[in-house]
């Protein structure tokens, strides 16, 4: 039996369940696999690069999904989607982020509409939603922190977890609101490895008079793709980006520099808490190969106990 690759549901003998096609248009009744391969996809990420405002390490193409045609067309521009097919150096990449992002959204941090899909090779490719792009041709101001800090591409390193909640207190609406939500996002990021949000990951989003940190994009657990893990987080904390602790991410950065209550910082515990079995079993049912798997089950069993969870 078959399981969509949009909701992790059985689906029979067919590609994709009816509520995953539903959920991703609700006039969808079919989808045709994606006419490139994953290499072929890869080449066309390279060729049409300096015609897109997507970059990134990961290959990634810009689409718009006919209904009519059911299926993703690649565009150059206008796209409503970011599609990322496999990497030809790091293994299950699409698989990776599309479990990521589901565990993310599982603890109540802001996920656009995204999951996989089927490329002609029998690959899985992932695609999310612009949440920078609304109606036809309208497009909802959103800033990376790294443009925020006058920082580019090769300097988004070269800050601090400290620095970035300043950044929040200077530019968002409701900053007590967001530095909650980047203590959630910083917890969850240290317990699924993600070693690698560096000030390009971060937005903010302006929407109805009100500036607030964007939906999440880019999480992966970057610790389990990668042969040599070194690192912990990709901006210091407390001057250090490994050998992190309950006592720098909870007390430190949450209670000390987020400012956060004792009352609002177990809340985030407790609801990651009641999330981890959740989490185990989406991990099960994800499209991570059984090694993979395995390493994300370790990964996260290490961070849990690390945090005290």
């Amino acid at each position: 039996m078959n399981v969509c690759p949009i909701t992790y549901e059985p689906c029979g003998d067919k590609r994709y369940s009816e509520g995953g096609l539903k959920l991703l248009a609700s006039g969808l009744s079919k989808l045709t696999d994606l006419e490139y391969t994953a290499e072929e996809q890869r080449k066309e990420a390279y060729n049409r690069a300096a015609k897109m405002s997507i970059q990134g390490i990961q290959p990634k193409l810009s689409a718009v999904l006919s209904i009519k045609e059911e299926k993703f067309n690649i565009v150059d521009k206008g796209g409503r989607y970011i599609l990322k097919p496999q990497h030809d150096i790091f293994p299950e990449l699409p698989e990776n982020e599309d479990l990521t992002m589901r565990l993310a959204e599982l603890i109540g941090l802001e996920i656009p509409k995204h999951g996989l899909v089927w490329s002609k090779d029998n690959t899985l490719t992932y695609f999310i939603k612009r949440f920078d792009r609304k109606g036809q041709n309208d497009k909802i101001p959103v800033e990376d922190f790294a443009q925020l800090a006058g920082l580019s591409r090769d300097t988004k390193y070269d800050y601090s977890m400290e620095k970035v909640i300043k950044l929040i207190n200077q530019f968002c609406t409701f900053p007590a609101v967001e530095n909650i939500k980047l203590f959630r996002l910083t917890l969850f990021n240290f317990l699924i490895g993600n070693e690698d949000m560096h000030l390009k990951n971060f937005s903010i989003i302006n929407q109805d008079g009100k500036i607030s940190l964007s939906p999440c994009y880019d999480l992966i657990n970057t610790t389990i793709e990668y042969k040599k893990q070194d690192e912990e987080i990709a901006l210091p904390l407390k001057g250090k980006k490994k050998h992190l602790t309950r006592n720098i991410i909870i007390d430190y950065f949450g209670k000390e520099r987020c400012e956060l209550t004792t009352k609002s910082i177990d809340k985030e515990l407790e609801t990651i808490s009641l999330s981890i079995s959740g989490w185990k079993q989406l991990v099960d049912k994800s499209f991570l190969s059984s090694e993979m798997k395995t390493k994300y089950h370790d990964l996260l069993n290490t961070r849990i106990d690390v945090l005290r969870i």
